[in-house]
């Protein structure tokens, strides 16, 4: 007989009215907050500044003012925001589709044939399908349920936790991860040329002697009563150096800017792209890993597709030494990608002078 864990999905279709108080956020986590799909409404009717839009193709131009015209939209996004929509990215809208469709597929499964890719948080396995049920920094539960896995490189990717059904899962995944592997690099590529380095220079660096492994993470969102007192995933920045954001078009993503929390508007035809605290050390912080959470809303599901662009645990995160000059110290100390992980996973402090988030 299998055993069914706890979801947020089943209390969500349970019929309550009101949300388990371990879902309540604090008081003052609550600014800015509400139903994501009312907030989105208000922030246009307001004409609240927006998360900016780049497009990539300008990158390909043959005319040189072109091209560095795209460089500097990318490079000021990075450094103000930290965050963008991407358009001309490249990635195949047939793929998009598909992918959409198959993750959707799986959580549409009944809750028994999920529980059979469940992960193990206890023993530290988190590949698999599961629910953040503890170790936030609030003592508070999250509003979703997810999907884990290693979708990139290949040969380490564990194909025993992949999902069997859809037929054709693997398949579009596998395909997904080569696809944004290239797209990062074409971002690294512009974010180098920003700061006047060699174009391959972030990637380089991240990729070490290990390809960066690409975590996809699918999360679910299940309709929720009390929007303004829930949060999908609490406030926090990606340990990764990018993460790429596909949705069901569903909106939900909030990043902080100028201590107000804006949410991002979905926008056909793009990706969200941001930055993550491996790429602002190494930038020696003139690129900003942004601070986000997600809202929750009362009458949608909302599904979105992060990717999350990671070095090997062992590599050396410090600033580029092309950065670091007499006008400009290192603002971080150095420490592996493993250390800053263990760091943000179980606040634990590397030195008095460490500025990380």
């Amino acid at each position: 007989m299998v055993v069914v864990a706890a979801r947020v999905e089943s209390l969500a279709q349970s019929g309550l009215d009101a949300i388990p108080t371990e879902y309540i956020r604090p008081v003052e986590e609550r600014k800015d907050m509400g139903d994501a799909l009312e907030v989105v409404k208000a922030q246009i009717k307001e004409g609240t500044r927006q998360i900016p839009v780049v497009d990539l193709r300008d990158f390909n131009s043959e005319n040189k003012e072109i091209k560095q015209a795209c460089v500097e939209s990318v490079r000021k996004a990075a450094e103000e925001w930290g965050v963008m929509h991407i358009a001309g990215h490249g990635m195949s809208a047939e793929l998009l589709e598909k992918v959409q469709k198959v993750g959707k597929q799986f959580f549409d499964l009944p809750l028994e044939q999920k529980e059979r890719y469940a992960n193990d948080q206890a023993s530290g396995n988190i590949q698999g399908y599961g629910s953040k049920l503890s170790n936030n920094s609030s003592g508070q539960l999250e509003w979703e349920d997810y999907f884990f896995l290693l979708i990139h490189p290949e040969e380490k990717a564990d194909f025993t936790v992949w999902p069997k059904e859809p037929s054709d899962y693997i398949e579009v995944t596998k395909e997904y991860g080569k696809q944004l592997r290239a797209l990062a690099a074409k971002v690294f590529s512009i974010l180098s040329l920003g700061l006047g380095l060699d174009e391959d220079r972030f990637d380089r660096e991240l990729r070490g002697s290990e390809d960066l492994a690409l975590q996809l993470k699918i999360n679910y969102y299940p309709k929720c009563p009390q929007p303004d007192l829930a949060l999908g995933v609490e406030a926090h920045t990606d340990v990764s150096s990018l993460t790429f954001i596909n949705t069901n078009g569903v909106p939900g993503l909030q990043v902080l800017k100028d201590d107000r929390w804006i949410t991002a508007e979905c926008i056909p035809d793009t990706m969200i792209v941001h930055i993550g605290d491996s790429l602002e050390i190494l930038s020696n912080g003139k690129y900003k890993s942004v601070l986000h959470r997600a809202l929750v809303n009362k009458e949608k599901v909302r599904i979105s597709w992060a990717v999350f662009c990671e070095p090997a645990e062992k590599l050396m995160l410090r600033p580029l030494e092309e950065l670091v000059t007499e006008e400009t110290p290192a603002k971080f100390t150095s420490r592996t990608f493993f250390q800053h992980f263990e760091q943000k996973l179980f606040k634990k402090s590397l030195n008095a002078s460490d500025k990380t988030k």
